[in-house]
This record gives C-alpha cells, sequence and structure tokens, in this order.
C-alpha cells in the first residue's frame, strides 16, 4: 500500500513539474506582431500659417477739446450712435486771471473813448444845425463815434470769450461745446463731470473726452512669423475665428503686410491688416481677440496617405506595401504638399495598395 502510495505522489510530482516547464517555455515565446494596413485616400490638402491678433474698426477717432477748462455736462454714453456734429460733452472755462484782468481794462478804455467821442459828436453836430462847421467836418466826428462803438463791443467780446469761450454773436458755434467729428459709435467715455480737461494744441495732444468708431467697417490687425511673411501677398483670403464667437466663422481679404518686421520674443514679426466681411446678424465688439487662418497652398481632390506612414531617406521617401499575407515590401513614392496630417502622393501607389502601420493597437509593447 506504501508502495503504490509513493509511486502516485511521484507520477503527481512529475506531472506537476512537466506542466511548470511546458507554462514557463510558452510564457516566454514572444507573440507574433500583427500589423494592420490603411489605404491612401483622395482628399484636400491645404497648407495654412496662423496669425493671431484682434478686430478693431478701421475707423476710430478721438475726440479731444479745443479749450482747457472742466467738464460741465457730458451727453454721451458708451453705445450710443452719434451723428456729425452732435454734442459730446460741454466744457466750462477757467479764465486766465491776467488775461481777464486785460479785457476788462480794454472795455473800461473803450467805454471812455465812446463817451468821449459821444460828446465830441453831439458838440460838433450842434454846430453844423448852426451852420457854424461843414458837414464834411461833422463826419469826421461821426466816424469816430461808430469806431468807438464798435471798440466797445469787440471789447465785450473779448470779455465773454474770455470767461465762457463764447460769444453773443457766435451763435451755436462754440469751443466749449465739444462735438462728434465722425459719424459712428461711441466706444468709450474716459472723462466725468467735474474732471479737468485739457486743449489739444501743437505741444500737447489733450484729454480725450471720448472715442468713436464706425462699427460698420472692421479689420484684422495681425502679426506673421518671417518664416511665412514671403508666402503672402495682398488679396489671399483669411478664415477669421474670433474667440468671443467661435462658433461662426468670418472670412477677410488681406490688404496690407508691414514692409517692416518687429522683433518679439527673439522672433521677428510683421504686422498684418485685412478688410472683415460681416455678418448682419453677428455684432463684433472693438478689441476681440481674433486668429486668422491664411491659406498658402491647396490642392483638391488629390491622392494623399498620412504623414505619420512615410519614412524619409536622404531625399527619397518610401512606404511599406503588403504583397501578400503580413509581407511587406519598401516602394519609394514621390510626395507632394503636406499639411502636417496628410501628405500628397504624385506617384508610386495607388489606391489599391495596402500601406503598413507600424503596430497594431492591440499588439503594441506597453
Amino acid at each position: 500500500m506504501k508502495k503504490v502510495l509513493k509511486i502516485v505522489l511521484g507520477l503527481v510530482i512529475l506531472v506537476v513539474f512537466a506542466g511548470t516547464i511546458v507554462y514557463l517555455y510558452r510564457k516566454s515565446q514572444a507573440k507574433p506582431v500583427i500589423y494592420e494596413t490603411t489605404a491612401a485616400t483622395v482628399t484636400d490638402i491645404v497648407r495654412k500659417t496662423v496669425a493671431t491678433g484682434k478686430v478693431v474698426p478701421r475707423k476710430e477717432i478721438e475726440i479731444k477739446p479745443q479749450v482747457s477748462g472742466i467738464i460741465a455736462e457730458l451727453y454721451v454714453e458708451p453705445g450710443e450712435k452719434v451723428k456729425v456734429g452732435d454734442m459730446i460733452a460741454k466744457v466750462r472755462i477757467i479764465p486766465n486771471m491776467i488775461s481777464l484782468n486785460e479785457a476788462e481794462s480794454r472795455l473800461n478804455r473803450a467805454r471812455i473813448s465812446l463817451d468821449d467821442a459821444r460828446k465830441n459828436y453831439d458838440r460838433q453836430k450842434s454846430l453844423f444845425e448852426s451852420r457854424v462847421i461843414a458837414e464834411a467836418e461833422l463826419q469826421t466826428y461821426d466816424v469816430a463815434l461808430k469806431t468807438a462803438r464798435q471798440d466797445v463791443e469787440a471789447a465785450e467780446n473779448n470779455l465773454q470769450l474770455i470767461r465762457e469761450g463764447i460769444t453773443k454773436n457766435a451763435g451755436s458755434a462754440s469751443n466749449t461745446i465739444i462735438r462728434s467729428t465722425i459719424a459712428g459709435m461711441v466706444l468709450t467715455v474716459p472723462v466725468e463731470v467735474g474732471n479737468s480737461v485739457i486743449e489739444s494744441n501743437t505741444f500737447n495732444d489733450g484729454t480725450t473726452i471720448a472715442t468713436v468708431a464706425d462699427m460698420g467697417e472692421m479689420i484684422f490687425r495681425g502679426k506673421v512669423d518671417e518664416s511665412e511673411v514671403g508666402k503672402l501677398h495682398e488679396g489671399m483670403e483669411l478664415i477669421l475665428t474670433v474667440g468671443a464667437i467661435d462658433a461662426e466663422r468670418f472670412t477677410a481679404s488681406l490688404e496690407h503686410i508691414s514692409p517692416k518686421g518687429v522683433e518679439e520674443n527673439g522672433a521677428i514679426q510683421f504686422e498684418i491688416r485685412a478688410a472683415v466681411s460681416l455678418k448682419e446678424n453677428l455684432f463684433i465688439r472693438a478689441g476681440y481677440s481674433a486668429n486668422a487662418d491664411i491659406v498658402l497652398e491647396r490642392r483638391d481632390s488629390v491622392l494623399s496617405v498620412q504623414e505619420s506612414l512615410v519614412k524619409y531617406e536622404g531625399d527619397s521617401a518610401w512606404v511599406e506595401v503588403e504583397t501578400g499575407p503580413q509581407t511587406f515590401e519598401k516602394r519609394v513614392i514621390k510626395t507632394g504638399l503636406s499639411d502636417g496630417i496628410n501628405v500628397e502622393v504624385l506617384e508610386g501607389i495607388s489606391k489599391e495598395d495596402k500601406i503598413k502601420i507600424q503596430i497594431a493597437p492591440s499588439t503594441a509593447p506597453k
């Protein structure tokens, strides 16, 4: 009985040992790599570059005062539409004390001269009525009286102009009323009632009262790297993607390329400008950031393969084409335009050829 148990135990141990050896052997054997294949397709290949920038009005004007003073009234707010000549603000002048004193003194002198001229005229008129002097002599005093009256009126206007910035004979014409010089939309009003403003002159740009722009004509301003600018030309079509309206695409026509580049972060950038074609149902606000896709080259309905399938050696390019079940050979091809994902195939393969994909996802080593 003991002998039988020993034999059985020995057989069990032998079977376990043999099974372990077989398992380890099979485990050590590499699984065969199965390559998947794909075929060339007919598609459109577009090579393009991207310019970053923003959409701004073509005509944007800063409204500045012609006199210095304090903002007394504001007639507009951002977002309102204005026409040429519409009132933007009113400026209350703070007169210069020296000029004011001189103007008051001039008016007093003019009134004294007028009083003297009136008395002389009245005296000479009595003599003329008594036939003591001739009419020609009276006419001299009449001219002097009229001149004195004109001097008083001029002095009064000058004093009023210094005090208020307007004369009584000016009507609606006044430097204290700031008016829009273009028709459009008010974008900003950077001042408040009570703010001091400085007039625009040769030595000073002046304080901006408001910014007005024509929102019906927008342009894209962006920058392109020097490596791409040589391939651009005026009249090229741009496809704009506006960050705030990413669901819509706008077309634009390239109308200007800067002749001079500017260095930014170690790279030379050239400014471009393009006229944007607006859509009636969408309002583009000034300053929206945007990206412009510029088509550099395009091939329509051409045979192409994925760029990742093409191998390069020197000046030649090749792919691996299946000649039998899991049997491949190198096939030299001639390539054309590439968009970074697909590359145009000019010759070497056809749509019927099966091209090797390096490793099937199911068998790729992890």
